[in-house]
């Protein structure tokens, strides 16, 4: 039996996410399981994840998915490079994924390998920062750095998300020399991030539609798209939509403390180019979170970057505090197949395999504090629902199991 690595979000799982397990369970001609490694309860675009990881993780078991491993925190709100390093890393290390597996806009995986390796060059870098030099805003000086060396038609394709992600996909295996065979599936349906417009619905909508669809409640529009009994599980354990404007007051309190020295120890703050002095002034004289974007974003920065600046700062985690790899595989969920591929990461893996939180207070010190700061992202997260469970719940909810549904 193949086993499939999928990186993904999951928020929430859909119609499209299925297809893609589909279509790449058919390619390979075979019922091959699937492994996803799943954002926790913080995404990359700097937002706290529309469900809990363990309600997503059920919805992916539902899906498709036959076992949910989680991507921490400090690798899931990150640039694409960083969240795929963190990801592909997780899959290389389980020991037991034979293909890697992700959605692109082009859908050629020759083509994106080719991108791939070019940036990974010595020469790439070079022109990327004499592009970055120049004031360029850091995605187009990537492509324009691709265009030079590999002309104009294949560096247009990392102006889209889906293949962008997938580039970093491929360049993290190269540079682990992994085994792991990467393939990809056209994406189909409504573009990412997109939203409707007119009565015209397609087969597969965007996660940024079904989100706008759980803002306000729209359960009947929703249900289509997602898998069978996920409306139902969705309403079980729904909290309101998750907000950091529920956290808003705290969070300005803390910019308003926060110098230029804490700044430059987040991530991608844009230390080297002097940026932190501004975001101090900016957290200093702003009343709302969106002020502090307006009045701190570079005109080359994304909101992205800069809502995951305000994440970092929110749960006190600075840019030491992401080791070199992932120190553990944390098990979300797991079907019956997935019990199966656990037993042979169990041979296999070459990280420690938690199956359950107490498992965590075993770990290697390092080990030990990315999981204690998973507690804490946890703890922050669940003060952005709309009632505020006790907390702890890293260290009491273990994996979802999906046996009995499917004897």
């Amino acid at each position: 039996m193949q086993v499939i690595g999928i990186v993904a979000e999951y928020n929430p799982f859909h119609t499209g996410h299925a297809y893609q397990i589909a279509r790449t369970r058919q390619a390979l001609e075979e019922d091959c399981a699937v492994v996803a490694v799943m954002s926790g309860n913080w995404v990359q675009g700097g937002r706290p994840a529309v469900l809990d990881k363990w309600t997503r993780a059920r919805l992916a078991l539902l899906g498709g998915v036959d076992l949910v491993l989680e991507l921490p925190t400090v690798w899931a709100v990150s640039s694409a490079e960083t969240f795929a390093r963190g990801a592909v890393t997780i899959l290389e290390r389980s020991g037991v994924v034979d293909v890697l597996s992700f959605g692109s806009e082009y859908g050629d995986v020759e083509k994106l390998r080719r991108l791939a390796a070019c940036l990974n060059t010595p020469e790439y870098e070079e022109r990327l920062r004499r592009f970055v030099g120049e004031g360029m805003p850091f995605a187009a000086a990537r492509q324009a750095a691709a265009a030079s060396l590999l002309g104009e038609e294949l560096s247009l394709l990392l102006s889209q998300p889906n293949n962008n992600l997938g580039v970093e996909y491929l360049r993290t295996l190269d540079s682990l020399n992994s085994r792991i065979r990467p393939m990809t599936v056209r994406r189909e349906g409504a573009p990412h991030d997109s939203l409707l417009e007119g009565a015209d619905r397609p087969q597969h909508l965007s996660a940024t539609q079904l989100r706008v669809y759980l803002e306000h409640g729209d359960w009947p529009a929703l249900e289509p798209y997602l898998p069978k009994g996920g409306l139902e599980l969705l309403k079980e354990g729904w909290n309101g939509f998750p907000s950091l404007q529920r956290m808003e007051r705290g969070i300005l309190a803390k910019l308003r403390t926060m110098t230029a020295e804490d700044w430059a120890k987040l991530p991608d703050s844009g230390a080297g180019e002097g940026l932190p002095p501004r975001l101090e002034r900016a957290g200093k004289q702003c009343r709302s979170l969106e002020e502090f974007v307006a009045l701190a974003k570079p005109k080359h920065w994304t909101q992205a970057r800069l809502r995951r600046l305000l994440v970092w700062a929110y749960l006190g985690l600075t840019q030491t505090d992401r080791p070199g790899q992932p120190a553990y595989l944390r098990v979300l969920g797991f079907n019956a197949r997935g019990q199966e591929v656990l037993r042979q990461m169990k041979e296999r893996s070459s990280l420690p395999i938690l199956t359950k939180p107490a498992h965590a207070r075993k770990l290697p010190e390092k080990g030990k504090q990315l999981f204690e700061w998973e507690a804490r992202c946890t703890d922050l997260y669940d003060l952005c629902l709309e009632t505020v469970p006790g907390p702890g719940r890293e260290w009491t909810t273990g994996p979802v199991r999906m046996l009995e549904e499917e004897q």
